[in-house]
Parts: structure tokens; sequence; C-alpha cells
């Protein structure tokens, strides 16, 4: 009986413990945009010690989405919390703000998608000049290129690559998975109706081919790129992957360092999942240089 009262004391001061302990957050909320006249939702990863230590200040990764999706999808199909959590209790990578913006809101078809300005839509302005400051303000980022870095999957693959290559002075690493590098030949998704929201996101995606920005690219661009580190990370049995390494060819030839993997997988959440396992600790290291 004694023996008993004391694994059941031993266990409650274990449980109280571990409670005790400050926990990561996620937390979503909404910023209203004077540029895109509508409130745009956001979801942040805080690490454990944002409440316990206020004064500290953090680095910042902004983890884009894909067509299709929303702000949330990070944490709610790719588990970002868990492993940021993970990693960092293991020493793999430092404690981050994780910032997930949403650029569309589900079917292309209907909700304008796109980290693009396009007709109606000027998501990349709203997304500099009002998402950023407001984010780095609020949740005491650091702020500056060295602790700055872009990640993203498909049409976030995309968008990481162009942004970091059109503001190069403000990421210090570009993540780059499964990336709508340009428009595929084959797999691309079809528009209901001429001229439409996906009719325009195509467009735009087109004209910021990143690609064709390297090739066009003079040397003082090429000077810039050198200066943010670039990785890319495509499947073997992804319908982009032909992009991607057209886009690895395109920074080979002009003599911009860029790390590209192909590993076993496709367009999918198990692949983009895995892929953080490498994606946040080589961000930490940055950060941490």
């Amino acid at each position: 009986m004694k023996t008993k009262l004391l694994f059941m004391i031993l266990f409650l001061c274990g449980a109280l413990l571990i409670k005790a302990q400050p926990q990561m957050r996620i937390m979503t909320d909404t910023l209203y945009s004077e540029t895109l006249g509508v409130k745009r939702a956001y979801t942040v990863v805080l690490p454990r010690s944002f409440q316990t230590q206020p004064d500290k200040r953090y680095p910042v990764l902004y983890l884009l989405h894909g067509m299709w999706e929303k702000n949330d999808n990070w944490t709610v199909r790719g588990h970002v919390l868990d492993v940021i959590d993970r990693l960092t209790a293991s020493g793999e990578a430092c404690e981050m703000i994780i910032v997930t913006p949403d650029a569309g809101g589900g079917d292309p078809n209907i909700y304008q998608n796109g980290y693009f300005n396009m007709p109606g839509w000027e998501y990349e302005t709203f997304f500099f000049q009002e998402f950023m400051p407001y984010i780095e303000e609020r949740f005491r980022v650091i702020g500056d290129k060295q602790h700055r870095a872009i990640a993203g999957l498909s049409m976030g693959g995309g968008g990481t690559t162009s942004y970091a290559q059109r503001h190069p002075d403000l990421f210090c690493a570009a993540y780059a998975m499964s990336a709508l590098m340009d428009i595929p030949q084959v797999g691309a998704a079809k528009g209901n109706e001429p001229d439409g929201k996906l009719d325009r996101l195509t467009r735009s995606v087109i004209e910021h081919s990143c690609t064709k920005y390297v090739k066009q690219a003079d040397e003082a661009q090429k000077q810039a790129l050198r200066s943010v580190y670039w990785f890319v990370d495509c499947g073997d049995d992804d319908f982009l992957l032909d992009r991607n390494i057209e886009f690895f060819q395109a920074m080979r030839n002009a003599g911009i360092p860029c790390q590209f993997r192909v590993r076993d997988g496709g367009h999918d959440w198990e692949y983009w999942h895995s892929a953080l396992y490498t994606c946040l600790p080589l961000i930490s290291r940055f950060f941490n240089k």
C-alpha cells in the first residue's frame, strides 16, 4: 500500500513538473490589410522561452504554403510544431519564431492565391510593406538579414525563391521544397473560366519565373544572389522535378552556389514534413553564424 501511495505521489509530482515547464505555442490571428482591403489570417509558432523571457528577441522563418492551402496547413498537416520542438530539445535547431501567412484560402478558382502582385491582389506589397513589419514588431523578431529566412512548398516554394531573388538583402537563406519555379509542361492546374483567378495566378508565376530571373540576371544581381544560401529539395516522383532541375542548372551556370537534393517521394505532405528535419537545422546554422 505504501509503495502504491509513493508511486502515485511521484507520478503527480512528475506531472506537475511537466505542466509547469514552458511549452511551445501555436497562435492564429488576423491582420487587416490596407493594400488588399481585407483581413488576412496568419499562424505563428512561438518558442518555449517566448513568455518566460520577455526581453529576448528571436530569428524568424517565414514558411509559405502551397496552392489550395492556407496559413494553418504547416501546423495541421506538416506538424511543424512537433518537429521544431523535437529539434530544439535535441540541440539540432535553435529557438526561432515560425510564421505561416495566408496567401490563398482554398480553391484557387474561388479564392485568389499567390505570392505576387496581380490585378486585384497586391499580395507581395502586403507581405513586405505591411505583414513583415507588423510580425517583426509584435513578436520580438531580431529583424535583420542574418536572422531572417524563408522556406515553402510548391507554390510557396516558388514564392520563397522569387522573394529571396528579388529581396536578397532581407534573407540569409531560402529553402524551396517541390517548388513552382515556373509552370510545368504537364500537371499544371487548369482554370474553370477564361481570365479567372487561377489564370491570373498562372500568368503571375510565368512572369516571375525563378529560372528566367537567374538566366537574365546581370553581374550585380548575381552577386546579390550569392549572399543568400540556396537549398532546393524535390522528390524524384514530383511533377515539378524538371522545373527544379532547370533552376539548379541555371544557378550553376551563373556561378551561384545552390544545394540541390532529390529524394524518394512525390508532391505530398509526407515529403514536406520530412523536409523539415533538414530545413530547420540547416537554417539554424545560418542564424547562429
